[in-house]
């Protein structure tokens, strides 16, 4: 895992390794599952809209430097040693 901006804020951390069972089926939206169970109300507000429950639509999620739009989105599953990296919006001007 990888965090940036106010992730790295909210987690303390730059990046960090997420282990599951041997055999487990791990998808970005288990991956964030974990995470949101670790992290607590701020990473569950940020990440995901409190209405719906989805996640919010702003992040984007890079899976060894592929948008995991291009795949599966959510759905994408992650193998043993794949760098998840959650992106914020990015703004300038």
């Amino acid at each position: 895992m990888r965090f940036f901006t106010t992730l790295r804020e909210i987690t303390g951390k730059r990046e960090e390794t997420i282990e599951f069972p041997d055999g487990e089926n791990v998808t970005v939206e288990k991956v964030l599952g974990k995470l949101a169970k670790q992290y607590g109300k701020d990473f569950v507000e940020y990440v995901y809209d409190s209405k719906t429950g989805d996640v919010k639509g702003f992040l984007q999620f890079l899976i060894n430097g592929r948008s995991a739009s291009t795949m599966k989105g959510l759905k994408t599953e992650l193998t043993d040693g794949d760098v998840l990296a959650i992106i914020p919006p990015v703004g300038g001007g």
